[in-house]
């Protein structure tokens, strides 16, 4: 057991430090990283490098030592290529589950702070509330109706009662109350540790997209091989070689098989994920990047999220005196007020997790110091959380100095009137005064205290004969960069819901700071118990504002929106928020106020638990499936002349155009841009003034294959043309030869540059720049320079430096496949680009 801190200070941080090097990060043994060599062993593995190395194989039977070689050692420079590129990915999922680590809200140097619960060490003073995931095994040293689930130890669903002194267990889940405790043991020392349980890295699961690439692919390399086998037949038919038909038959199935699809998913998804990250959102799920760029509904909650979640308490209200806050200078709170405030402190946490009850501890603090309004010797007995059937709480208290039970009630005006049991005509003249603080945006709650003559206590705090005190008003203001954003999503074609626990005067003023509709009569959560399926579908068309709901309420809402045919987008932070979290097609959780239980049911995280940060999200969603379509595009339109090349030399009795080393100098050009320039590609200037995607749009769809395809035929016709005129205008074969390469290596660099403008229709300029389309154009360029310079390799590729004309004819034909480009984009193709 480590040496316990006094419970106001915790260790320092340079204490906490020192133990964390000693005893090592609080973490268990992850899943086994993939290291070089298994790394190396999977890009091996590929058919892409079988079948190269099956041509070299080839080569050597066929006495041709040198491109043998040629072609083994550009196999090592692809390899190279395609590990960096993982190991980029593996760098992004790593950093990733760095982000997603659990956090902990400890007590450091005097102060709360939430720290990763990788950082937590032996003796660090614990905040636990309902629904952490506790990081540790803690000893409690102060309890209130704490539960907790220990399922996963124990294999007991039934949560159990924990008291102090008692300990509570990492991995374990506390589903009521709160509680502090020191840590006793941490990482593979804990009780969760010690029998040997580890955490699965999250992810691993394939998505939408990647189960239509797989089908894709599947059916492409089927395809693939079958024309492959068909080639070398008809070519030992035809000319009776039947090495140099299976070396035309390996080629042909290099330039069909489509193995950058699969790359490219996994390093869109994965670096979409990451940049995702550095936009304070961790993606726990990749299906929910996928949907980001069909969501249609945004559903919010107001605290913390259109708000700054920094409360403050504006206005003490009694039938006998009110009070307004925050005067310069503040005059002393009125005697008749005392009471009230009294009370509101008393049926807060005294170590407030909850903003609302923090701002009203810390003025309770202030205006009733040096009273005898404070109690900090009092103990607290018992308490009755808020529930869906009563928004109120009460806290039992006793007095040293009187035998009787001290009740102190806050919550809902509603609530709180209820239990007090008030007459008509008071209840009324109770709601208009409540109505007219709602309008300013204030959050308003009532204020009761009760007393109870001896134990036991009843099971429901009705049962106590409560006394109305009177109101409070709290101001949350609504964050500034909210109503700009609010106007975005407008723009973009997304609609914003506000889901509120709040009296409707306060959420229709909120909305309307916010910048969100309020046309027509709030949703309330009275109205909604009394709608069934149908109307409440119809409702919510018109509704853009709920108030007054509970959070077992939010599943209903969810479904009724899902069963109108929207994406649902929908945050959340609490216990009861899970099932909604899980029923919308994207949960979004509150990383820094949410509990671990809504963080575990989400499909986003929110870092900074801000509106901001989720419309990042929607425009990083677009953005990524925009650049997989682009992506795909061009994968298509090159392979169309690369396989109309390796075919059509052998059907009309032309020298092959095509050999496995030209085939594997255009993989140095596509990978690269199918993986980085086309991941990199900013978005679209206009792509946040366009509507959704529809949901069921697919990434294979027939607006991409024929503009792939279209484009790729319009490139194939102008390679064979610059061919007959090379051999036309007396060119050797290997100087056609070297023109065609030159053309098509040149045109490919053109299908880069017009694919990635496919989604400007308009003519607006991109949303950025894009530095690897430069760079990357500028190595395919030198690269072919050096080819075609060095007569060692010049002679490899089977070339001849072509004649001037010939040269000029390789610039126009790059030239010409821009044009058509440009003619295929202004046509009325739908261009796939959202």
């Amino acid at each position: 057991m480590p040496p316990q801190r006094p419970q106001s200070s915790g260790w320092t941080t340079a204490e906490a430090a020192a133990r964390l090097a000693a005893d090592g990060a609080n973490e268990l043994p992850a899943a086994r990283p993939l290291g070089y060599w298994r790394l190396l062993a999977e890009i091996v593995r590929e058919p892409m490098f079988l079948l190269l190395l099956a041509c070299g194989a080839i080569y050597m039977l066929l006495g041709d030592r040198q491109e043998a070689a040629m072609l083994l050692g550009f196999v090592v420079l692809v390899i190279g290529i395609s590990y960096v590129q993982r190991q980029r990915t593996e760098r992004s999922l790593s950093a990733l589950r760095d982000l997603s680590s659990p956090r902990a809200l400890v007590i450091r140097d005097g102060r709360q702070v939430r720290i990763a619960g990788r950082e937590l060490v032996r003796g660090d003073l614990v905040l636990l509330a309902e629904g952490d995931r506790v990081p540790a095994d803690i000893a409690l040293l102060r309890a209130s109706n704490l539960m907790a689930d220990e399922s996963m130890l124990t294999g007991e669903s039934v949560p159990v009662m924990k008291l102090v002194p008692g300990c509570v267990y990492a991995g374990t889940l506390i589903t009521q109350g709160t509680a502090s405790g020191s840590v006793t043991a941490t990482g593979q020392h804990s009780a969760l540790g010690r029998i040997g349980a580890a955490l699965a890295a999250q992810g691993g699961e394939l998505t939408p997209v990647q189960q239509e690439t797989r089908r894709v692919v599947r059916a492409v390399a089927i395809g693939a091989l079958g024309l492959a086998v068909a080639l070398g037949l008809a070519y030992w038919w035809l000319r009776g070689d039947a090495l140099r038909g299976l070396l035309a038959g390996l080629t042909l199935a290099m330039a069909l098989l489509p193995e950058e699809l699969p790359v490219i998913l996994t390093l869109f998804l994965g670096l979409g994920a990451w940049r995702l990250g550095r936009e304070h959102v961790l993606a726990r799920s990749m299906p929910a990047i996928e949907l980001l760029g069909a969501t249609t509904v945004l559903c919010v909650d107001k605290t913390g999220t259109l708000t700054s979640n920094r409360m403050q308490l504006r206005r003490l209200w009694t039938e006998e005196a009110a009070y307004a806050c925050g005067q310069a200078p503040e005059p002393p709170l009125p005697e008749a007020l005392h009471g009230l405030l009294e009370y509101a402190v008393l049926a807060s946490h005294r170590q407030a997790f909850d903003p609302m009850e923090a701002a009203i501890g810390t003025a309770g603090a202030r205006l009733l110091a040096n009273t005898e309004h404070l109690h900090g010797d009092w103990m607290l007995i018992d308490d009755y959380p808020l529930s869906r059937q009563m928004l109120a709480m009460s806290r039992v208290w006793r007095s040293p100095s009187r035998q009787d039970y001290v009740i102190a009630a806050k919550g809902a005006p509603e609530a709180i009137m209820d239990l007090c049991h008030l007459a008509p005509a008071h209840g009324a003249r109770l709601v208009a005064q409540v109505a007219a603080m709602a309008a300013s945006g204030l959050r308003v709650i009532g204020v009761a205290c009760a007393a109870f003559a001896a134990p036991p206590l009843p099971s429901d705090q009705h049962d106590f004969d409560f006394a109305f005190l009177g109101l409070l008003a709290l101001e949350d203001p609504v964050r500034p960069e909210v109503p700009a954003a609010v106007a975005q999503c407008r723009e973009a074609g997304l609609r914003v819901v506000m889901i509120t626990g709040d009296h409707p005067a306060t959420a229709l003023s909120i909305a309307r700071q916010a910048g969100i509709p309020t046309q027509g009569a709030p949703l309330t959560g009275g109205q909604l118990d009394g709608m069934d399926d149908a109307a409440l579908q119809e409702r919510l068309a018109g509704a853009s504002v709920c108030c007054r709901i509970a959070p077992a309420q939010k599943l209903r809402l969810v479904r009724a929106l899902r069963a109108r045919g929207d994406i649902v987008a929908m945050t959340g932070d609490g216990v009861n928020d899970a099932p909604a979290l899980k029923a919308a097609h994207i949960g979004v959780a509150m990383g820094a106020r949410g509990t671990d239980v809504a963080r575990e049911a989400a499909a986003l995280v929110l870092l900074k638990d801000d509106f901001s940060s989720l419309l990042a999200a929607v425009r990083h969603g677009r953005r990524l499936f925009a650049n997989l379509r682009k992506a795909i595009v061009f994968i298509v339109a090159v392979h169309v002349p690369i396989a109309g090349l390796s075919i059509l030399p052998v059907l009309l009795g032309w020298p092959l155009l095509l050999l496995p080393v030209h085939i594997l100098f255009l993989q140095l050009i596509i990978d690269p841009a199918c993986s980085i320039v086309f991941e990199a590609e900013p978005m679209e200037a206009g792509a946040m003034r366009q509507p959704p995607r529809t949901p069921g749009q697919r990434l294979f769809d027939g607006a991409i294959l024929l503009r792939g395809l279209l484009q790729g035929a319009g490139l194939l016709a102008l390679l064979l043309v610059l061919f007959w005129h090379a051999r036309l205008s007396g060119q050797s074969d290997e100087a056609a030869r070297a023109a065609v390469f030159i053309a098509l290596t040149l045109s490919n660099l053109a299908l880069i540059h017009a694919n990635r403008r496919v989604g400007n229709r308009d003519g607006e300029p991109p949303g950025g720049t894009n530095p690897y389309a430069g760079w990357s154009a500028a190595a395919a360029v030198s690269l072919l320079l050096v080819v075609l310079g060095v007569p060692g390799l010049r002679q490899m590729f089977a070339f001849a430096v072509p004649a001037a004309g010939p040269l000029l004819l390789c610039c126009l034909v790059a030239a010409a496949t821009l044009a058509w480009c440009a003619v295929l984009r202004r046509a009325s193709l739908p261009s796939g680009a959202r």
